[in-house]
């Protein structure tokens, strides 16, 4: 079985993202900044653990962790460059 790549993983949620922005931008916006918050909560606090004592933990975690949270802010520039804005602003 093949691994998924990075780039398929951020596509595969920014595309999860857009459809959220099609529909409401304004509940969109708040996932975007919950969700986005959450994972990168968890990833400091992760790579904070890592540099006290190493793990196991694979490294693709980390690359996981870092795309959960840069996926939502693409999704956002995407559709405010395809929308020329939001409508709730």
């Amino acid at each position: 079985m093949e691994r998924i790549r990075p780039i398929e993983i951020l596509l595969g949620e920014v595309v999860i993202y857009l459809i959220i922005w099609v529909f409401n931008d304004y509940m969109a916006a708040m996932l975007s900044l919950i969700f986005g918050s959450i994972f990168l909560l968890i990833l400091l606090v992760s790579l904070v653990v890592e540099l006290v004592e190493k793990s196991k933990v694979p490294r693709w975690y980390f690359v996981f962790m870092g795309l959960s949270v840069l996926a939502p802010v693409v999704a956002a520039i995407v559709y405010a460059l395809i929308n020329k804005g939001m409508d709730w602003l």
